[in-house]
């Protein structure tokens, strides 16, 4: 199972290395305004996992500080 889950993940990062080049692409074509919408882009995507893990933590905090009061 070890063995086929390493295989599958090599094969999946054989395509993610191609999208990244893509990405540099625009970014070296010198056009600064594809640049700044990507950095935007990427910026935009970044944050919804770390609002999710604060919710999160909030939530599980807010609970446990319950918990000792009672």
């Amino acid at each position: 199972m070890k063995k086929l889950t390493l295989i599958l993940f090599m094969f999946f990062t054989y395509f993610a290395n191609a999208q990244c080049a893509m990405c540099r692409a625009v970014v070296e074509s010198g056009n600064p305004t594809e640049a700044e919408g990507l950095n935007t882009g990427i910026l935009y995507l970044m944050i919804f996992p770390y609002l999710l893990i604060g919710a999160l933590f909030y939530f599980l905090i807010k609970n446990k500080i319950k918990k000792n009061n009672s």
